[in-house]
This record gives C-alpha cells, structure tokens and sequence, in this order.
C-alpha cells in the first residue's frame, strides 16, 4: 500500500456534504498524506460549483500547490491509480427522494429516505450503481478501499455481498456518531472516553452499554433515565432543525417506553410509524427542505466564488459526517485499529441472528480490513424478532433486483414494519415502479 501522495476519489462529488469530507481531510495532512484528489459525479454542473468551493476550501490553507484537485464524470480518469475512494452517491438526487417521500405518504405511510418503502425505492435504484462503481474500481484501481457512505446501507451492502464478496469495501454509518455526540453535549460528557456497545441493522439498532473510562463504569443507567426526564436538544448537527428536535424528542419517548436501551432514533419510523406520519406534510418533506436550505446555500456559496465575491464565504455545520470517514481512511492507512460502528456479515458477531445478515457493530480497523466485534451475548427476543422482520423484508428486496422478481418485491414491501397490509404494499409498489422507470430493474 502507498503511504504518501495519496490520490483520493470522492464518488458523488457535487454532494453537499463533499465540503465535509474535504476539510477532515485537510485537518488530516499529518497523517494522511494526499496529493491528488477527484470529484466524480455524472451531475457535471454539481460537480462543477463544487470544485469551486473546494479549490476555495485548499487555498485558503494555502495548499493550492500542495494538492490538485480536479472534477469528472469519467470513470477512467476518476479511478485509474486511485488509493481511496469515498462513495456518497444518491441516484435520482433530490427529486427522486422527494418522489421516496411522497408516495408512501399519499398512502398514510411513513414517508423516509432510508426507512419504510421510501428506503426500499431509494434501494432497488441504488444497487446498480454501486455496483458500476465497485466495477470501476476492480477494473482501474484494483488495491483501492472503497468507504461507504451511500444508503441505504444494509442493501447496498448486502447486493455488493453478493456480486464482490473479496472487495476492499467498508460500509458505514455516522449516525451512531451523531446520536453519541448529541447524548454527550447535553449532559457534559466527553464522548471521546465512550466505548460503547451496539448492536442492530443500519438506521435500526440500539446501545448495550456505554461504558466512559473517565468515569470508569458504564453510564448507560443515567443516560436513559435523563433521556426520560430531560429529553434532548440538537447539538451536534442540524441545530434549529424542528424536525430533528421532533426526532430526539421521539427517541425520549421510546426509552420512555422501552427503558432497557437507548435506540437508535430511525426506529421512530417503525414503533410508530402512525404518530410520525401524522407530523409529515404531504406537500413539503424532508427532500424540499434540504432543497431549500443546504442545497440552495451550496449554490449561493459556488456563485460568490464564481463572481470574486469577497467576505465569509464558507457556510457549512460540518459535523460529524466527513471526519468519521477520514479517521477510518487513517485507520486504514497507519493501521490504528481503531473503533467504529460498520456494517459488516454477522457471522456470529450476533450469535442468535442469522449468520448472513448484514449487521451494524463495533468493529476494529487496521490495514488488513474490518474485524468485527463479538458481542457474546445473545439479544433478546424483542429486538431480534424486529431485526429479524426488516433483515428479511431488506434480503427480499435485494432478491427481487438481482432476479427481476416482481414477487420478491412485493413480499418485501409486504414485509417492511412500516407496512399495514399487502393492499397498501402492492399499491406503494406499482406505483414506485413507474416513478422509478429507467432506475430500478424491470420486474416481471
């Protein structure tokens, strides 16, 4: 493996959070030494105001002449002789998740990018495109880590499982990440002296423990009981959002509920699927939202740059987001062994779960890969039997792409927890079929 003058490909470059990803790398100089990095997305005007803020982004380090920095929209230039690669695509863009979002919800279903039906539209079109892009890197950079950070990410890993079970491929998810930090800042821990424990499928998990070694002892105990009475403020991302606030405020209710984990906030979608359908508005979800806002001041900020406009440019809450992803590239690259949450095949890391499932669980990262952690504890018969349901509706769907089975995908859609009945499932899925003509697979 090459140790300097790395060359980075950011697949899904004209992305908002690209930005992100950038500045993690930059503060990650010392012990990620790349020269070359590229922007690969087929939206070329994306991709293009991208560029600009990223050229923006290295210059005002003062790293013009210490990194080049290009954008494209061919695979060759793209991946020949890369080193890394960190995929973030979203096929369809902000229209199609819009489409993701709506539809489910004309039927009084929940109505999400990654959960429910909306999950499993944005899943079927995802599949072959990262599975094209784990071709292109077999072809032109063959010694290249793939980092995942496309969703949905249990089906998207489960369908390159399938087609490329030796890929250099890690999948992961910086939602625990953001979950762990909001927990931290609002009750004045220091999330950096957590080992924490957990155990689910993406987007459907919760914590076992969390054990602080400031304190030495695990706090698991008293941050359920203040997530009861105290509930949580956004901190570490997307602060002022009022859909966030209702997401923790959501969370607080299911540990009201079900007092013995803290969950990961996604599984509001599927406890009560009714109560969040209630909230969202048919007319304008999440994806206009994100339109309006990140989307929009991407834009602004490409067009200052474009016209010399002097001042703050930059106006990005970065997060989490980019920094998870280029610690584990350093991991990789310095082989640190560190630890993260990734998907990963269970394989008895969960040993009462099916050994094929595709879970998400603390695992160690060094130069030769992922080593999953085993959590030697069976999970009990609440959260495996909901783990169990979604593992299978996830596997279906997968089915159904890879055998154009229009059967495996309604079992599927039948299956989803999100999901009342197979009437409203096979009304969902014909309907999702002509929205996703030319993306998803054509199912007989």
């Amino acid at each position: 493996m090459k140790l300097k003058d790395l060359k980075v490909v950011i697949v899904g470059g004209g992305s908002s959070y690209t930005p992100g990803i950038v500045q993690a790398l930059i503060a990650s100089r010392d012990r990620f030494d790349f020269s070359e990095l590229i922007l690969y997305d087929i939206d070329n005007q994306r991709n293009d105001d991208m560029l600009l803020i990223v050229e923006y982004q290295i210059g005002k380090e003062g790293l013009e002449h210490c990194i080049t920095v290009n954008a494209t929209s061919d695979p060759k230039i793209a991946f020949t002789q890369a080193d890394f690669i960190f995929s973030q695509i979203r096929v369809g863009g902000l229209k199609m998740r819009e489409q993701d979002e709506k539809i489910p919800l004309k039927h009084g279903l929940v109505g999400q990018e990654t959960c429910g039906l909306g999950g499993f539209s944005y899943g079927l079109r995802t599949i072959k495109e990262i599975l094209n892009i784990v071709e292109y890197v077999q072809i032109y950079a063959p010694e290249a880590w793939i980092l995942n950070y496309t969703n949905p990410e249990t089906i998207v890993s489960e369908a390159v499982r399938r087609a490329f079970p030796r890929i250099k491929m890690i999948n992961a998810c910086d939602m625990t990440i953001s979950i762990e930090e909001t927990i931290a800042r609002n009750y004045g821990y220091d999330r950096k002296n957590w080992i924490p424990v957990y155990y689910g499928l993406n987007h459907f998990g919760w914590y076992k423990s969390i054990y602080d070694k400031s304190l030495d002892r695990d706090i698991m105990p008293e941050i359920l009981e203040r997530l009861k009475n105290e509930g949580l403020k956004v901190a570490s991302f997307n602060e002022g959002d009022t859909t966030w606030q209702e997401a923790w405020e959501m969370m607080a209710k299911i540990v009201t509920n079900f007092p013995d984990a803290v969950p990961n906030n996604y599984l509001e979608y599927y406890l009560y699927s009714e109560e969040t359908v209630e909230k969202m508005d048919l007319n304008y979800t999440r994806a206009n939202m994100v339109m309006d806002s990140r989307e929009r001041r991407t834009k602004i900020m490409a067009e200052k740059i474009r016209n010399h406009v002097g001042g703050n440019i930059l106006d990005f809450n970065f997060g989490e987001h980019g920094q998870y992803i280029v610690d584990m590239a350093v991991s990789i690259l310095n082989d640190d062994h560190g630890r993260y949450m990734l998907i990963v095949e269970n394989k008895g890391a969960i040993p009462n779960l099916r050994d094929d499932a595709m879970v998400e669980v603390p695992s160690y990262v060094g130069r030769t890969g992922v080593e999953p952690i085993s959590l030697r504890f069976e999970i009990d018969d609440f959260h495996k039997g909901l783990m169990e349901a979604q593992n299978a509706a996830e596997k279906l769907l997968v089915d159904a792409y890879f055998e154009e089975s229009y059967d495996k995908a309604l079992k599927a859609f039948t299956l989803n927890q999100t999901v009342p009945n197979a009437n409203v499932a096979k009304k969902v899925l014909d309907e999702f079929i002509v929205a996703n003509e030319g993306y998803w697979p054509k199912l007989k």
